[in-house]
């Protein structure tokens, strides 16, 4: 189910993070697509330290997961496309990275409108820490983590 990325596997999470519904959950704004390039190509690919990996369902690319050092933390975080939302993807490829990351603890922040993801997160045994406002639109985030 889990994958290294490839460069042809831009062009999809471009259109995953394209998709209205799934950036107005996630409260992350859609970059444009050089930008979205540029960021993948540079920090992402390029970032040694950053775990990233490629979700395959059914031989067809549903999104992408990752790890990365930013704050002082070790954050994990995912986007699967909309089509694949409801199938319990999310859920069975964090299971499955949380098998191969060893850092921890690991964090994670999700809007707070985005009940899908906080499940998702509660099932693989996050638990929430508490909540900050900024970021895009200043949007409540939950923040969560798994410590062992």
């Amino acid at each position: 189910m889990l994958r290294d990325v490839m460069e042809s596997d831009l062009p999809i999470f471009f259109a995953h993070q394209c998709e209205p519904e799934a950036h107005r959950m996630a409260a992350f704004p859609p970059r444009e697509h050089d930008a979205f390039m540029l960021h993948w190509r540079t920090k992402v690919i390029g970032e040694p330290t950053a775990r990233k990996q490629t979700i395959v369902v059914d031989g067809r690319v549903a999104g992408n997961i990752g790890s990365w050092n930013a704050e002082g933390k070790r954050l994990v975080g995912y986007w699967i496309g909309r089509e694949f939302w409801g199938r319990g993807v999310a859920t069975a490829a964090l299971s499955e990275f949380l098998r191969e990351e060893p850092i921890r603890p690991l964090s994670a922040y999700v809007a707070a409108q985005n009940v899908g993801s906080i499940r998702v997160l509660q099932k693989c045994g996050f638990r929430q820490l508490g909540s900050v406002e900024g970021g895009p639109d200043d949007v409540e985030e939950y923040c969560f983590q798994l410590d062992a």
